[in-house]
Parts: structure tokens; C-alpha cells; sequence
């Protein structure tokens, strides 16, 4: 498995990339999957919204973008979370700064593992698969 963790604009946000990683290994295998090289972008909202309008042709502001190169159990994929619209976010729903980034990190790669939040009911399904992955991390 190979991870890469990068800060585009913005300055690193306080993680622990060790833990996190066998986190997200963790969330995947009770999903049925493997890792493959997975990556995070943490950007602003200036990159979030170009990356929207430039590959999705999206004119809106939202926490993560995720690219999926899955290939049957492998999951693989480029996240981009704009660290501005997360502490937003956080703020909007009454949220710890922290509590919130982790649920957009792990939101990802629950897509990436086949969950989707789109469609009629489909968001209160990811809601309870996000909650049952922070639980294992323990914030």
C-alpha cells in the first residue's frame, strides 16, 4: 500500500499520517478491500473549486473531491479536501475541527469502496459508515 499526503497552499494539517493509514487499512478491510496507492491533496477553496470546474464541470465549493482508480478489491484513488470548506463545515454543524477532517478523510475512501451519498437514502448510509470509522479511530 502506498500513501502520499500532500499540502497544496495550505499548511499541513496536525495528523498522524502512521495511525491514519492503518486506520483507513482497517476501514477498507471491513469493507472487503485492499489498499492501493491512495492520495490526499489538502488544498483551499480556491483549488477545490478549480479542480471542481476543470474535471466535473461543478460551480460549487464542497469538502472533497475523490478520483477513484479502483480495480476490483484494490481501491485506489486522488482526494482533494479543501481544508477551508471542512473548518466551515465543522463550524456550520457544531463540529470539532479534527472530528470533521477525519470524517472527509475516511468519506473518501468509503466511496472508494463502493458507498455512494447521492441518490434517495444513500447519505444516511454513508452518514452510519463514517460514524462506525471514526469510532474505530477513537478521536
Amino acid at each position: 500500500m502506498e500513501f502520499q499526503w500532500i499540502a497544496d497552499g495550505v499548511q499541513f494539517p496536525d495528523i498522524d499520517r502512521g495511525r491514519l493509514e492503518a486506520w483507513i487499512a482497517e476501514v477498507a478491510g471491513l469493507h472487503g478491500r485492499i489498499l492501493g496507492p491512495l492520495t490526499y491533496f489538502f488544498c483551499n477553496d480556491d483549488k477545490i473549486i478549480e479542480v471542481n470546474r476543470q474535471f466535473l464541470q461543478h460551480d460549487y465549493y464542497t469538502d472533497i473531491i475523490t478520483f477513484d482508480y479502483t480495480r476490483g478489491r484494490r481501491i485506489s484513488g486522488d482526494m482533494f479536501i479543501s481544508l477551508d470548506t471542512v473548518r466551515t463545515n465543522a463550524e456550520l454543524v457544531g463540529a470539532d475541527y479534527s472530528t470533521e477532517l477525519h470524517r472527509v478523510i475516511v468519506h473518501g475512501v468509503l466511496h472508494l469502496c463502493g458507498i455512494n451519498d447521492k441518490g434517495p437514502g444513500e447519505r444516511e448510509i454513508m452518514e452510519a459508515n463514517e460514524n462506525q470509522a471514526l469510532s474505530l479511530l477513537k478521536l
